[in-house]
């Protein structure tokens, strides 16, 4: 198995944003209102190294936020100076960067390639132009693509990340958007549901009623599908959700701290019934790979709880030779499990 990537993350809230999205709150976002210095970065990466179980070689210099390509050349350099020098004595394997779709191009890819940049994430949010403008992004489905093609020309891994519940947005838009972005073929992908924070665009909208945020059980089910599908093309989902943001600062949406733990568990929910339903009710082993256990049993075993309202009394067993998102079912009474059936998967 693979050594767990890790980030070590600097933010750059807004002072690359050319623009305020009808979402938008980086400060609330990301907990960070000021402006990164080089000494930030030091400190970053010092508090990161004495961790026992850092692992360089599996470790990103991190800068997250306000569109990093967007901002001023010269502050930019100066915070990728800092970042090449980790690089260069094997701090950090490399950095990553997040930015616009419409802040790429070839001379941005190759400064970013000169100072040891090895990962761009692409804020693409939705590939419906439509929804795209109703939610003031400024750019198109077209800049997606384009800036896409261009950072894996430039052997840069491409990094897509993508909404649920925005405004004017459907579930057969975004698992339109997640087909859409799986077939630029990223190496990663990051799910956020909509949240509504205050003194935002979008919260205007809730207030006067003409914006319906998804609730927790809507996004859970519409971010489950989402995760088969990237699944299935073999792009790694590497954030459900937002990380912890101010609560006070949160209005209405699907806001939950375990909200990625609820997809996976849903996803194996799913598994499980789609091949429980081709079988007669009774007593069931479920063998999941030693990770997958809490997910399959659910949060306070909600998950057997809906297989046993089905009529289907089932046991959660390991099986160390299962990969995520597999799993097998046997008929409990059968020892040497031959009537297990061959491992369902995502497909």
């Amino acid at each position: 198995m693979s050594a767990r990537h890790a980030n070590i993350s600097v933010f750059v809230p807004h002072i690359g944003c050319k623009n305020r999205c009808s979402f938008c709150d980086q400060v609330t976002i990301s907990g960070s209102s000021g402006v990164p210095t080089a000494n930030d970065i030091k400190k970053a990466v010092a508090l990161a190294e004495s961790s026992k179980n850092y692992d360089p070689k599996n470790t990103e210099l991190a800068f997250f936020g306000g569109s990093f390509t967007a901002i001023k050349a010269e502050y930019r350099r100066s915070l990728l100076k800092v970042g090449a020098e980790f690089v260069k004595n094997g701090t950090v394997r490399g950095i990553r960067v997040s930015t616009r779709p419409d802040a790429i191009s070839a001379d941005i890819l190759s400064e970013l390639s000169a100072y040891g940049v090895t990962s761009v994430e692409l804020g693409a949010q939705s590939m419906d132009d439509r929804v795209l403008k109703l939610n003031r992004r400024g750019h198109t489905a077209a800049d997606v693509r384009n800036a896409a093609q261009r950072i894996k020309a430039a052997n840069l891994e491409l990094g897509l990340q993508m909404m649920t519940g925005l405004y004017g947005d459907t579930d057969d838009g975004a698992l339109k958007t997640a087909a859409d972005l799986a077939a630029l073929s990223p190496e990663t992908v990051r799910i956020y549901p909509t949240i509504v924070l205050r003194d935002t665009y979008l919260f205007a909208l809730y207030e006067k009623g003409v914006y319906k945020p998804q609730t927790v059980e809507s996004a859970v089910a519409l971010c489950a599908e989402l995760l088969k599908i990237f699944h299935r093309e073999n792009i790694r989902v590497i954030r459900l959700g937002l990380h912890d943001v101010d609560q006070t600062k949160v209005a209405a949406g699907p806001w939950h701290p375990a909200f990625g733990e609820l997809c996976e568990s849903r996803l194996y929910l799913n598994l499980a019934l789609a091949q429980l339903k081709n079988l007669p009710r009774g007593r069931y082993d479920i063998f999941v790979s030693p990770a997958a256990v809490s997910k399959t049993v659910g949060q306070h075993r909600q998950n057997l709880e809906t297989l046993s309202a089905a009529g289907y009394d089932c046991c959660v067993k390991i099986s160390k030779a299962l990969p995520p998102y597999h799993l097998e079912i046997s008929s409990h009474q059968s020892e040497k499990r031959k009537e297990r059936n061959h491992a369902f998967k995502v497909d």
